[in-house]
């Protein structure tokens, strides 16, 4: 983590300027040092950081209401304060897990001995009314593929 470069506090807006082609110059401030930085007094904005943000209430953004822990704070240390920060901060999230997992949905393996998903247990549900009808009905082939069929699901891990 930096510290700002104006006070003591931890920077949380890093604020890269080009100079010249190919001279860049790093700033990192904290967010009250960066508004004064991009918004003197006076009210007019540096030169070319008006472009870069709209706002100067965006650097701190939306707050969670239980932890008090700001999006931009979450953005620089990669953690949240608690698990309301989830609901808190869904609009931002959104995109960003997009982009990272390319969905977001959770679509992973389930480990072994956890309970079968509703689908699989809706299937198997299905599958047993069907062998009793069959059954019923004295269709015994394929009764004795509905069993076999039920029978690998009810295995599987």
């Amino acid at each position: 983590m930096k510290k700002c470069q104006r006070c003591p506090k931890q920077a949380t807006v890093h604020i890269t300027e080009v100079l010249t082609a190919g001279a860049f110059e790093e700033v990192h401030l904290c967010e009250d040092c960066a508004r004064k930085y991009l918004y003197p007094a006076g009210g007019s904005s540096k030169k070319g950081a008006a472009k870069a943000v709209a706002d100067p209430d965006d650097f701190g953004g939306k707050v969670c209401t239980a932890c008090g822990l700001k999006f931009v704070e979450f953005r620089n240390a990669g953690r949240f304060g608690c698990p309301h920060d989830y609901d808190q901060f869904r609009e931002e999230l959104t995109p960003l897990l997009d982009s990272i997992h390319g969905s977001t949905r959770h679509e992973g393996k389930t480990p072994r001995g956890r309970p079968k998903p509703k689908s699989s247990q809706a299937e198997l549900n299905t599958l047993k009314r069907k062998l009793q009808l069959a059954v019923t009905e004295e269709h015994y082939e394929e009764a004795a593929q509905l069993r076999d069929r039920i029978r690998r699901l009810e295995e599987a891990p």
